[in-house]
């Protein structure tokens, strides 16, 4: 019988951090230190990918090319990406045990997963030492998974597939039909095409969504079902198999890919 061995979770969004707010304000506030303006919309529009490589694609906006350009008398060149870089790390680095809380439902099916035999791997684009601080903080609120892979030492990192094989080499799960990849940026629904695996969007707590908890209770329901909507749209033009509005579906969604696996 051929079924769902692993699940491989992303994790701020997805697993903790509601909204995925933490990278957000970190890179929103470096280039603020630099005299450039980037909002919170261009840092979304880029996450999921690694931080460095979402700072080299911010600063190649055009108005932040020509911010820069303006206030320094000249282009941008790595060395600025790579001060840029170093102040988005002290910046999160002081922050991301505050963003370490589970998001809604992610512990009990997490549990009601690992009971069934499932295995937990996870990917993100953040770097280990960041990780360190996530795991633990995070552990201690309930959520624990069973591998987790960063791009260091990988030839690259989302959408590119080679964090998902690290965790099926990790985990001894042979086949990629065997994989379901959950996470909620557009790059995480690419990271799971491109490594040819079930690829599954979350809505509610989404970067995409970008919205807290308490935005998400206030907005009117019509409202809130658009954008919910504009989401769900987005991430199957990505390459989603399936989009769920929360993890408390995903037992259910794994249940109906191993039937359709068995006909």
């Amino acid at each position: 019988m051929n079924k769902i061995e692993c699940v491989i979770m992303d994790w701020a969004g997805t697993a903790v951090d509601y909204g995925c707010f933490a990278p957000v304000a970190a890179f929103v506030e470096c280039f603020k230190n630099m005299g450039l303006t980037v909002t919170a919309e261009e840092t979304r529009a880029h996450m999921g990918m690694t931080k460095i490589e979402e700072i080299r694609a911010l600063f190649a906006i055009d108005h932040v090319r020509e911010e820069f350009a303006e206030k320094y008398g000249r282009d941008y060149n790595e060395d600025d990406v790579q001060a840029c870089y170093k102040g988005f790390q002290d910046k999160l680095m002081a922050t991301l045990a505050d963003y370490s809380e589970p998001i809604d439902g992610v512990v009990e099916t997490v549990a009601a997963l690992k009971a069934q035999g499932i295995k937990l791997g996870s990917t993100t684009g953040y770097t280990k030492t960041m990780m360190d601080i996530v795991i633990k903080a995070a552990a201690e609120k309930g959520y624990t998974v069973d591998n987790c892979v960063t791009s260091d030492n990988m030839p690259g990192g989302r959408p590119k597939p080679y964090m998902i094989y690290k965790n099926m080499c990790d985990l001894d799960v042979a086949s990629r039909h065997s994989v379901v990849k959950f996470g909620d940026t557009i790059a995480d629904i690419k990271e799971g095409a491109n490594a040819g695996v079930w690829s599954v969007g979350v809505i509610l707590g989404s970067n995409e969504l970008a919205l807290t908890r308490d935005e998400v209770a206030a907005m009117p329901a019509d409202e809130l079902k658009r954008r919910m909507a504009c989401v769900r749209n987005r991430m199957y033009a990505a390459g989603a198999d399936f989009v769920v509005d929360d993890i408390t579906e995903l037992p259910g969604l794994i249940d109906s890919i191993n039937a359709r696996m068995n006909r």
